[in-house]
């Protein structure tokens, strides 16, 4: 079992890890911020359902989702002369490998179902930036609701929110840095190398060699 799903049990383990530290910290944080102001602190579940922990989670998840969706896209038309992270220039020198085994169902019943696999990957994406982009949103609603509520001043609504700076602010920094990551990992492989590792290109290859 682990030489079958190591990378995924291990990414996971730290998704889980660092979940477990954001919990610890955020708690931590936002109970001094609550008894600054005269208020209770929250135990731990109440933190896990609150708008400080739910905005700040899944405003991370929001740019992943975002990021992986939209290189997932651009890849298809796009290329990057010399990038490991590019198809091929040239489209005859590309080759779909399909090793043996069972074909996926939808494939085997075709029409709509074959059309819907084929960008299923896209799909789901999509769907999770939805889902997360919605969460962040009523989360970071409910954690200003809060901060207001504490200095005294009137809380927003949610279209007053969703129309704010305070919450584009938080979107798009996050957006940026997600397509920076993206955009050097595509130039740094034209030049870089990293011996088997299947996002790099092999260590002999030349700069101008496209594709893996």
């Amino acid at each position: 079992m682990w030489r079958r799903n190591g990378l995924s049990l291990v990414l996971l383990g730290l998704t889980l890890l660092f979940i477990g530290g954001q919990i610890a910290t955020g708690l931590n944080v936002h109970n001094q911020d609550l008894i600054e102001h005269g208020r209770a602190p929250l135990d731990l579940w109440s933190y896990v359902a609150s708008g400080h922990f739910i905005s700040a989670t899944f405003e991370n998840w929001e740019s992943e989702f975002l990021q992986m969706g939209m290189y997932v896209l651009l890849t298809v038309s796009l290329r990057q002369h010399g990038s490991a992270e590019s198809r091929p220039l040239d489209p005859a020198q590309e080759e779909e490998r399909v090793e043996a085994g069972p074909t996926p169902w939808p494939v085997r019943r075709g029409g709509l179902w074959k059309t819907l696999y084929g960008h299923s990957l896209a799909i789901a994406f999509g769907a999770l930036f939805l889902i997360s982009f919605s969460l962040h949103a009523v989360g970071s609603w409910r954690a200003e609701q809060v901060e207001e509520q504490l200095i005294g001043r009137q809380p927003p609504s949610f279209l007053e929110h969703l129309g704010s700076s305070t919450f584009w602010f938080e979107s798009m920094q996050n957006w940026q840095s997600e397509f920076l990551a993206v955009l050097s990992l595509v130039v740094l492989t034209i030049f870089l190398r990293q011996k088997d590792s299947p996002q790099s290109k092999p260590v002999q290859a030349p700069h101008a060699q496209t594709g893996d």
